[in-house]
């Protein structure tokens, strides 16, 4: 399907809705092809399961707090951040009762204070559900969205703030995504959650990355959902049918001894954050409709900050998954009229349609990673000198196969790919490595791929910072 933009105008519904029937049957025969495994089928089921008018609910609930400052009120059944992060987890508890108690929920806190943006200690919580896995339960792929929101004075806990977009839209999203998922179970597990803190310098996902760490958490991904539901920026263009995908290029805490490898044999634009960018981008093209991907090799806008990076500082691979268009007037603004221009996060600048298919993306990545087997690990390369490329990984039984996939270093997605069986190592003939980037994925025995690892310590999921 064609991105839909429009310059200065609404969306034509008419247009739309023929398209979005005519695609929704080519979607129906695809679920139902013979060539389809039965998880492949699975995900296009998942695709198109979110709700639009649960997420309006959940969006409005959540507007409905007045105010999810950090620094807002905590007592209150009806106002404030602490109202919030408690019906947050109630939502999550009733998911559990409804999958026959699936979920593990929990508040996650710590206290923060003596920072610009937060002066007086201050209980700083998170809210998370696991979804465990079966056979791989400390593996973990994670979605998270934002509780906290603010106005202009990053201080100011007691104005009305709604943020309905920012980022009422991702929290919103990860509960959906919980419902949709919940009916499912998978290998590794599933996370789920609602972080604090974010406006005030990003602590709820610190909090998050640093437990992660002691508890030994083998995290896979995280997709971290910041304003996934406004289609209308101030650029002028109304656009429902893409979105962007930031990720960071080397890790930050990559060593000498990494930056020398990557010198002389690439990785700049295959640390596993660009690759799980690559995997969204395929999920999107694959299994939802009327949405396209853009990958931005960037860690976020530019010059700004989001929750994915506290997980990115400490080594796990993480994404920005967020709208194409923003709108200023819109974000961390007092509600306010000035002349014909309106200012303020409220729910009439959210598109609860486009929210429903940002958060299928989230969806079918989450399921088809916890499907798949973990990333190959210890993946090497050779061909120095050489007519071929040789790649070489370490087995592992709970992998079906192996998929090779290589591109001209100035394309930005895998161009070409060979399945290659149960081994722990191939050669392509006559594939030159000078000319080449390289991944290895690995597949489960339904044909659901893990992320693809570049070889050495610069694309390895698994990070070692001896090797």
């Amino acid at each position: 399907m064609s991105v839909i933009v429009v310059k200065k105008a609404a969306v034509t519904d008419i247009c739309y809705g023929i398209k979005k029937i005519v695609v929704g049957l080519i979607f129906l025969l695809l679920s139902h092809s013979l060539n389809a495994s039965e998880q492949q089928r699975e995900l296009y089921l998942i695709a198109e399961a979110t709700s639009a008018d649960r997420i309006q609910q959940d969006i409005q609930q959540l507007v409905d707090f007045g105010t999810r400052h950090t620094l807002s009120e905590t007592r209150s059944k009806t106002r404030g951040i602490g109202a919030a992060r408690r019906w947050i987890k109630s939502e999550f508890e009733k998911i559990s009762r409804d999958c026959g108690e699936c979920l593990e929920v929990y508040f996650q806190s710590d206290i923060v204070g003596g920072v610009k943006r937060i002066p007086n200690p201050t209980e700083v919580v998170n809210v998370i559900a696991v979804l465990r896995g079966h056979t791989e339960p400390d593996r973990y792929v994670i979605m998270s969205g934002d509780i906290d929101s603010r106005v202009t004075d990053p201080l100011d806990g007691t104005s009305d703030s709604p943020g309905a977009n920012d980022n009422a839209s991702g929290m919103a999203g990860v509960i959906e995504a919980a419902r949709v998922l919940s009916g499912y179970r998978f290998p590794a597990s599933i996370v789920f959650v609602g972080l604090s803190g974010e406006e005030q310098g990003l602590f709820g996902g610190k909090i998050m990355a640093e437990q992660a760490i002691k508890d030994g958490w083998q995290i896979e991904a995280v997709l971290n959902n910041d304003m996934i539901g406004n289609i209308s920026g101030i650029n002028g263009i109304t656009n429902n049918a893409t979105a962007r995908v930031f990720s960071e290029a080397t890790r930050p805490i990559e060593t000498e001894k990494q930056a020398r490898i990557r010198r002389f044999t690439g990785g700049e634009v295959d640390s596993p954050s660009r690759n799980i960018a690559r995997y969204v981008d395929v999920i999107a093209d694959k299994y939802i409709r009327n949405l396209d991907v853009m990958m931005i090799y960037r860690l976020d806008r530019f010059g700004r900050g989001g929750h994915h990076r506290p997980f990115n500082e400490v080594g796990y691979p993480a994404v920005r998954i967020m709208e194409t268009n923003e709108h200023y007037d819109r974000q961390h603004q007092d509600i306010r009229q000035q002349g014909d221009r309106s200012f303020g996060d409220t729910i009439d600048g959210v598109n609860f349609d486009y929210a429903a298919k940002m958060t299928a993306l989230n969806a079918v990545t989450l399921a088809a990673m916890a499907w798949a087997p973990a990333p190959p690990e210890d993946v090497v390369i050779e061909g120095i000198v050489k007519p071929h490329t040789t790649l070489k990984w370490k087995l592992d039984d709970r992998a079906a196969g192996y998929k090779l996939y290589w591109r001209l270093t100035t394309e930005p997605q895998w161009t070409w790919s060979r399945e290659v069986g149960h081994v722990n190592k191939f050669t392509l003939e006559n594939v030159v490595i000078d000319n080449y980037i390289f991944g290895v994925a690995s597949v489960n025995d339904q044909g659901i791929e893990s992320p693809v690892v570049f070889p050495g310590p610069i694309g390895s999921f698994v990070f070692d910072a001896e090797k």
